[in-house]
């Protein structure tokens, strides 16, 4: 029967500590939202429609939508954008219909499932690149065919780290190759006024996603006006899919807009800073983003390593296989500038204490 066969795989989860549940930590401090600059705990209300009604190509498209996406094409000095309901939908929409068939895609080895989702949608051929090694890029790019695209994150968001986009960029350059830039985890975080790391490379796309540092909801692909009209005629997940609400438009406007004059940057940066001088644990990865990672190694392991920092009133969550590789198991801690020092510093006490 389908429910034993189902059962199993659960089961098979559940022996290996590796079985996903829906919890709650609502008492706890966090450690662990995407939420680094707390727009997401600002009180915001809108007047608007709660309801788009339909697709963009229907009765979902607005004035309001084209004005944003005109906004954030500014905001990020590129000709156009289009916005998608999801960071995760904005990659399938992307990757699933511009590489075509003869085409070759090559991808950091660690991007987001969502990347690899939509590769696998669509009808180019990919293979990973060793993570941020530009030499292996290379070596990949020497031998691909077609039309070449690579694919990397600006940060990482299961090791915090960047990548080294300049070097990447100059050998996507040389050989002629368009590299498309996930921006999620570095939107509102890095650049002079937030707007990330990929700024000043030759992009053929970046993605920016809007669930995070911003606040809110959905997100938006930025490239020429050639790629948007491109995306408007043939990436399914937009054309099938009912328009985000005007209210989710307005909260994304309000972000962009908060982000010009936003202390909370400044503070976000003090208190990694912070958290980098006091955590001395061996395994700590090496992150300048706020998100800061500590590999434990087994799935048991690092959930009761989670589990003893959880007692402490500290919302930590384990990132177990198969989310990461067998033994990479890790406590993934997330810093916002809403945390306090005197949090901070008892986090790292607590970590120090039990390694």
């Amino acid at each position: 029967m389908l429910e034993t066969k189902l059962h199993k795989k659960l089961s098979d989860r559940r022996e290996n500590d590796a079985l996903r549940e829906l919890k709650r930590y609502d008492s706890l401090i966090d450690f662990s939202s995407n939420d680094y600059l707390g727009f997401a705990q600002k009180k915001w209300s809108s007047d608007s429609n709660s309801g788009s009604t339909g697709s963009r190509l229907l009765s979902g498209n607005s004035e309001l939508h084209e004005s944003v996406e005109k906004q954030i094409a500014q905001f990020h000095k590129a000709q156009s954008a289009i916005l998608f309901n999801s960071g995760y939908m904005a990659n399938l929409g992307l990757l699933s219909c511009v590489p075509q068939k003869k085409d070759t895609v090559i991808y950091d080895q660690l991007c987001h499932a969502s990347i690899r989702d939509g590769l696998t949608l669509g009808t180019a051929r990919n293979y990973s690149f060793k993570h941020n090694d530009v030499s292996d890029l290379e070596q990949k790019i020497k031998r691909a065919s077609g039309t070449v695209y690579v694919i990397v994150e600006s940060i990482y968001s299961m090791d915090g780290d960047a990548a080294p986009l300049d070097n990447i960029s100059r050998c996507c350059k040389k050989h002629k190759a368009n590299l498309i830039v996930d921006e999620a985890h570095a939107l509102g975080v890095f650049g002079s006024i937030g707007d990330g790391l990929a700024k000043d490379q030759d992009c053929f796309a970046r993605i920016y996603t809007y669930g995070k540092a911003l606040g809110g909801h959905g997100a938006a692909v930025v490239g020429s006006k050639v790629l948007i009209d491109f995306l408007i005629n043939f990436s399914r997940p937009l054309i099938y899919t009912t328009a985000l609400p005007p209210h989710s438009i307005k909260r994304i406007q309000w972000g962009y807009e908060s982000l010009n004059n936003n202390k909370e940057r400044s503070v976000l940066q003090q208190r990694i800073q912070l958290f980098k001088e006091h955590c001395k644990h061996p395994s700590l990865l090496n992150s300048l983003s706020a998100i800061q990672c500590i590999v434990i190694g087994g799935n048991k392991e690092t959930k009761q390593f989670a589990s003893t920092l959880q007692q402490h009133q500290f919302d930590v969550r384990p990132i177990l296989h198969p989310t990461v590789a067998k033994g990479a198991e890790r406590i993934r801690i997330c810093l916002h500038a809403f945390n306090t020092e005197k949090d901070i510093l008892r986090i790292c006490e607590l970590i120090n204490k039990n390694q």
